[in-house]
C-alpha cells in the first residue's frame, strides 16, 4: 500500500524528510506527511507516475450495455 522507509529513500537518494519532501515535490508525486514528520507515499502513485504495472481492481463501466437494447429476445 505505502512505499516502506527503504523504498521511499530509494526514490529520493535522501535520508532526511525534509530533503526527501523537495525532491518528491520536483518529481511530482504526491505525498502526506505524519505528525512525527516521517512522510507517506502511496505505491500505486509512484507506479503510475513510473509506467509500473499497478495491482488495481478493475472497475465496473457506469456506462449501459446499450447492445442488450438491440439483443434478440428467446
Amino acid at each position: 500500500m505505502f512505499l516502506s522507509r527503504e523504498e521511499l529513500m530509494a526514490l529520493t537518494a535522501r535520508i532526511q524528510y525534509s530533503a526527501q519532501r523537495k525532491v518528491l515535490n520536483m518529481m511530482g508525486i504526491e505525498y502526506r506527511s505524519r505528525p512525527d514528520g516521517s512522510i507517506v507515499v502511496l505505491r500505486t502513485h509512484v507506479e503510475q507516475m513510473f509506467g509500473g504495472m499497478a495491482t488495481t481492481r478493475k472497475s465496473k463501466s457506469s456506462e449501459p450495455n446499450w447492445g442488450a437494447l438491440n439483443a434478440p429476445r428467446t
